[in-house]
């Protein structure tokens, strides 16, 4: 009886006998290498993937390959770093992979990130204060009247500028942990 076979299979059949190039060859271990890095990224920062089971995965690969998902991923990490998220998850990271302590990265970090928050605060407390008196000139007062800032278009944009603010400061951390 015949075998059916997929396209899949009569393309690979065809394509067998043609030399690949070794450019070609390269670029598809290096999209293997950024898919490897992206899903070891994705499950370590889902907490799907601890950092010590992170690092044994890597090291059950080829060379070419565990080296290049390293800088991959450490890229990766470094370019998460952000004052929107808790980048101490990220940092654990990064200190695994280069092997070095980021404690001062960590505390300058820590201070930006605590005054980008201050500033949010504030920003808040004064948008809270015109939305409530924008809503009182609408006749909408009393207790159980709160605005809720964080939903408002105004909001994003004002948070948006004040992160905007500190993206300086964040670039120079970014390029020291690169640096390591």
């Amino acid at each position: 009886m015949a075998e059916i076979k997929s396209t899949l299979e009569l393309a690979l059949e065809r394509t067998r006998k043609l030399p690949i190039s070794q450019q070609e060859k390269d670029e598809i271990k290096r999209k293997e290498a950024e898919q490897k890095a992206a899903g070891i990224f994705h499950r370590y920062m889902d907490n799907t993937l601890s950092l010590n089971e992170l690092l044994r995965e890597i090291e059950r690969m080829e060379e070419k390959a565990r080296s290049a998902v390293r800088e991959l991923l450490l890229s990766r990490w470094i370019d998460a770093v952000s004052l929107e998220a808790d980048p101490e998850k990220l940092l654990r990271g990064i200190e695994s992979l280069k092997g070095r302590s980021v404690d001062e990265i960590r505390r300058t970090l820590e201070v930006l990130r605590s005054e980008f928050e201050r500033r949010g605060r504030e920003a808040e407390q004064k948008m809270e204060i015109q939305l409530a008196e924008a809503l009182r000139k609408e006749g909408i007062h009393g207790t159980a009247v709160v605005p809720r800032v964080r939903e408002s278009g105004e909001w994003k944009e004002r948070i948006r500028c004040v992160a905007q603010g500190f993206q300086g400061k964040i670039e120079e951390y970014k390029e020291a942990l690169r640096k390591l």
